[in-house]
C-alpha cells in the first residue's frame, strides 16, 4: 500500500474542514481547495458586510491576489515552488462576472510556467469567498 505525507502550512488560512492543506504521494503534491482568506485575520480581502450581512464592498481582484499568495504559502511549506504547479482547477462563484478579471490576473502570475487549467462556475463555496483553487504540483527530488 502506498503512503502519503500530509502538510499543514502555518502561513496559509486554516482549512474549513477536517483535511490538510496538502498531501504528497510520490513526487506529486495535491493541494486541498485554497481560498483567499487572510491567514492572520481569517477575513476575506476586499469584502465588507453590513451588520445585517449584506455586501457593502466587494473586491474580486483582491481575492485573486490573496488566493495566489495562499497557494504559494502552501507550496513553500511543502517544499515546492510556484513553478512546480502542473494543474490548476479554478472555482468561481460568478463565472460570467469574474472570468475575464481572473484570466487577466492569472496571466500575470503564470508568465513563465503555464500549468494545465480548468475553470468551473459554481453556486457557492463554504465561506463567503468568490474563488477557490485546487492545485497539483511536482515536488522535485532536490527540494
Amino acid at each position: 500500500m502506498a503512503t502519503s505525507e500530509k502538510f499543514d502550512a502555518q502561513n496559509a488560512p486554516k482549512p474549513v474542514g477536517p483535511y490538510p492543506h496538502a498531501r504528497r504521494a510520490g513526487n506529486l503534491l495535491f493541494l486541498s481547495g485554497i481560498g483567499p482568506r487572510d491567514p492572520e485575520t481569517d477575513g476575506v480581502p476586499g469584502l465588507k458586510r453590513s451588520p445585517s450581512g449584506n455586501y457593502m464592498e466587494f473586491d474580486f481582484e483582491a481575492q485573486v491576489h490573496s488566493v495566489f499568495r495562499n497557494v504559494r504559502a502552501v507550496l513553500e511549506a511543502c517544499g515546492a515552488r510556484w513553478e512546480d504547479l502542473v494543474d490548476v482547477t479554478v472555482f468561481l462563484t460568478n463565472l460570467e462576472r469574474d472570468f475575464h478579471t481572473f484570466n487577466r490576473i492569472y496571466a500575470e502570475y503564470f508568465q513563465d510556467n503555464q500549468p494545465c487549467r480548468t475553470t468551473i462556475g459554481i453556486d457557492r463555496l463554504p465561506t463567503p469567498i468568490a474563488i477557490e483553487l485546487k492545485c497539483i504540483a511536482i515536488v522535485r527530488d532536490d527540494a
